[in-house]
């Protein structure tokens, strides 16, 4: 009976205990915090940036009004979403249709004034524009509008790299990543199907119309292109040359790729060329026409025109 008794004085002063250190006979589960994480991200401005010419420009925030002066410019800055923000463009801008839309401020020779007027927080010209350009461009950033001049990129490479100092430029560098890692998809996708080719063709690259055939040499954008789906072509001089159509017909390329459309019919045309009809890729209709704006424009459409030429050469890799 004692032993009982004591068992019982016990567990009442356990009870006793559990309710003065303010519990309960019953143990809780530790409380978890189930609010949601926020990931604090780093502002992206000010930034300072270097531009092709060498200039350091520092960009205070995201800039709300943009001037592009380059087809290829544009093209990037549509595709990193910005198309509120761009209000002046160069006049020969076509892609995206929304360009067509946009305040026109001249070609090549651009209107400074027109420029101004509209008081971009940035304006984005181009390496290719200069030293032409220059005097203008200085007088724009006399008028206290930040120039970023983007590099004249002459392969893939440092296309991928304008996209993103673009991108930095503009607050929109997850964009420019995503971009520059589609295009490399993309790019990588032509590249095994090429690679499957056994028998490599002879090209011909033809840029400007009879009477004065231009062709793409050694050191050029097409070049790269050509040796990048393993290709061979038939022109081994440096850049950009005037060509003899003998010349185009003593090689004999299988293939003929028209990298222009200023002239009507004009497939029908090369055809009809003298001696022309002795050409491989005459006799086996492998004159094709690619857009010039696929690889003429460094920008975000470029892995798309590296597929059309390979499709133009070798359209058995891709016929599955």
């Amino acid at each position: 009976m004692k032993k009982l008794w004591q068992l019982g004085l016990t567990a009442i002063l356990s009870v006793f205990l559990l309710t003065a250190c303010g519990g309960t006979a019953t143990l809780e589960k530790p409380k978890v915090d189930e609010t949601p994480k926020v990931e604090i991200v780093t502002p992206a401005f000010p930034i300072t940036l270097t531009d092709a010419v060498g200039k350091e420009i520092t960009i205070e925030t995201a800039p709300a009004t943009i001037v592009s002066m380059m087809p290829s410019n544009t093209e990037i800055l549509f595709e990193l979403g910005l198309a509120s923000e761009i209000i002046g463009v160069n006049d020969f801008d076509d892609y995206p249709a929304e360009a067509l839309e946009k305040e026109k401020i001249g070609g090549m020779k651009f209107n400074v004034e027109k420029i101004v007027s509209l008081n971009p927080e940035i304006v984005f010209a181009h390496e290719s524009a200069l030293p032409a350009g220059e005097a203008g461009l200085q007088q724009i950033r006399d008028a206290g509008i930040p120039v970023f001049v983007v590099k004249n990129a002459a392969s893939f490479e440092e296309t991928y790299k304008t996209i993103e100092e673009m991108g930095k430029a503009t607050g929109k560098t997850e964009q420019a990543e995503k971009i520059v890692t589609d295009m490399k998809a993309k790019v990588a996708e032509v590249l095994a199907k090429t690679a499957k080719v056994e028998n490599k063709k002879t090209v011909f690259v033809e840029i400007q119309d009879a009477p004065d055939i231009h062709t793409t040499g050694k050191g050029t954008f097409m070049q790269e292109i050509l040796d990048m789906i393993g290709a061979n072509n038939i022109v081994t001089e440096e850049g950009w040359v005037k060509i003899d159509p003998e010349k185009i017909v003593s090689a004999n390329p299988d293939v003929i790729v028209v990298m222009y459309s200023y002239v009507p019919d004009i497939i029908e045309s090369v055809k009809k060329r003298a001696g022309f009809d002795s050409i491989t890729a005459v006799k086996e209709d492998a004159v094709v026409q690619v857009d010039e704006n696929l690889t003429n424009r460094t920008g975000p459409r470029l892995a798309q025109g590296l597929e059309e030429v390979a499709k133009a050469i070798y359209p058995e890799a891709f016929s599955e």
